[in-house]
């Protein structure tokens, strides 16, 4: 099937990540666009109903998909199942299955038990999604994909968090400005740690991390005044978030 329903869709439903697209070397990108284009649908589906079981059942649905191909046999067609299928083995959809299982806390309007279980969400969504891409375009080893992408997954939360709540959500265990920053600070350190090992990660690989552009300015406003998170005045300004990206795609350095 062709690529461009996969582009649309993430065009429209991650037009951030869309953009390290674009930057990126032709064959990465068709090998990203499914998983990327997975994770737009999958992100969405538990907020396209009221129904927590019919949210439930759209999400089984995907995980019915991913043992299709964990199973090799064939995948039900579909724009975005079958070109996934094409592009990731089955490790690679078994922690995708992870991150769908993650999802369900969108069917639900449950809090989080403790910051552990908000931090293993933050992990399987951001970081099994960006370890997925690393894998597909041939690195062996994830952490610094998993450290990566935990930063860039916890600053979208952040920026998440007004819109969550004002849809009657709870996204954050403890709200209080020393807990977001605490929390912010988890982020910075694994994406420390993530910047600081990027140049074992192969040249071909590199494209997956490039979605953590944003990751430290965000962190580190969140860190410093943790009452952006909640006013929705998290955002960097639209000059420096292009800068970002731009310095990352000449450099490919995150």
């Amino acid at each position: 099937m062709s690529l461009d329903a996969c582009a649309g869709l993430v065009e429209r439903g991650d037009p951030d990540r869309f953009r390290t697209l674009l930057a990126a070397p032709l064959e990465a990108r068709k090998r990203l666009l499914p998983i990327y284009a997975f994770n737009v649908e999958v992100s969405r589906a538990p907020w396209l109903t009221e129904e927590a079981m019919i949210a439930e059942m759209r999400l089984q649905w995907w995980r019915d998909v991913l043992e299709e191909i964990i199973n090799g046999g064939q995948v039900r067609r579909h724009e975005v199942a079958t070109p996934l299928s094409d592009v990731i083995d089955a490790e690679g959809a078994r922690r995708l299955d992870a991150l769908v299982a993650a999802h369900r806390w969108s069917c639900y309007r449950d809090t989080f038990e403790d910051d552990a279980a908000l931090i293993a969400h933050i992990a399987a969504t951001g970081g099994g999604l960006m370890s997925v891409a690393a894998r597909t375009l041939g690195a062996k080893d994830t952490q610094v994909a998993e450290d990566a992408g935990f930063a860039a997954g916890l600053a979208a939360w952040f920026l998440a968090v007004p819109d969550l709540e004002e849809r009657g959500r709870r996204p954050l265990v403890d709200g209080r400005p020393q807990a977001v920053a605490a929390l912010a600070q988890e982020g910075l350190t694994r994406l420390a740690r993530a910047r600081k090992a990027q140049g074992a990660v192969p040249k071909s690989a590199k494209p997956a991390l490039w979605p953590a552009w944003r990751a430290k300015a965000l962190l580190s406003r969140a860190s410093a005044v943790p009452a952006r998170v909640g006013d929705a005045t998290l955002p960097e300004a639209e000059a420096r978030k292009r800068w970002g990206l731009l310095v990352t795609g000449l450099t490919g350095r995150i």
